[in-house]
């Protein structure tokens, strides 16, 4: 009876030591994947601003050639976030996520990969706001992983992100009204191949604009739900 007791107790023991050690990994793991988000986003928005501050306006047009190999990179590298929440290493809602990681992988790697619209400005407008969203976020990851964040620094996390994803949403659906034309006159050009990507591709814009609009509010709607159970939490602890 004894011996089986004690059996039972290294066994519940070892279970926890594997928990612990899992933990610890996935906390190591999380650090690390902030971390380098956070470095990626800070080198495209130290970059931007350093060609902006340089050369002015003329900066804008070369945006995608100096920065879009580091914002593919992480955005494709935003994807891991989705497996990261429903492995539930973090905690977060899976519905904004996926809304925000699929919009902007289909705007960049369909739409601004495109060479002629690489040269944009709207680019420039859109790349500023999605590495200012990073910076808001990341950071603010990586100090919830190590500390508990100020009321400060909570509150510009919470307050200040949404008003800058509004934007950023305003702004991708700016650049997919100006990339419009484009897709018709290739859609002309295109018209003697049976089935032509071009010939399809201004519809798949049209019929993601609303998709655009709805998701966007959901995920707006969703946010200020965290940030007002964020402040809330926060204000029971000070009492």
């Amino acid at each position: 009876m004894v011996s089986n007791y004690n059996n039972f107790n290294q066994l519940l023991n070892g279970r926890e030591s594997d928990q612990e050690i899992r933990c610890s990994i996935g906390l190591a793991y999380l650090f690390f994947y902030n971390l380098l988000q956070f470095c990626g986003h800070t080198w495209i928005f130290s970059n931007m601003t350093a060609r902006f501050l340089s050369f002015g306006l003329d900066a804008l047009a070369g945006t995608f050639y100096f920065v879009g190999v580091m914002m593919s990179v992480c955005q494709l590298l935003s994807i891991l976030e989705l497996f990261h929440i429903a492995d539930e290493i973090e905690e977060n809602r899976l519905l904004p996520r996926f809304v925000q990681v699929v919009e902007r992988n289909f705007l960049l790697f369909l739409l601004i990969s495109q060479s002629e619209i690489q040269s944009k400005p709207i680019v420039c407008v859109l790349f500023y706001l999605w590495n200012t969203l990073g910076l808001l976020r990341y950071p603010y990851q990586l100090l919830c992983l190590i500390s508990t964040p100020s009321f400060n620094m909570l509150w510009v996390r919470h307050t200040i992100y949404i008003p800058v994803y509004i934007l950023s949403v305003i702004t991708e659906g700016v650049s997919i009204l100006q990339a419009l034309p484009y897709c018709e006159t290739q859609e002309t050009v295109q018209q003697t191949a049976p089935v032509s990507t071009y010939a399809l591709f201004p519809y798949v814009l049209m019929t993601y604009l609303p998709l655009l609009v709805a998701g966007s509010a959901v995920t707006v709607r969703i946010l200020l739900k965290v940030r007002k159970q964020s402040l809330d939490k926060w204000k029971k602890k000070m009492i």
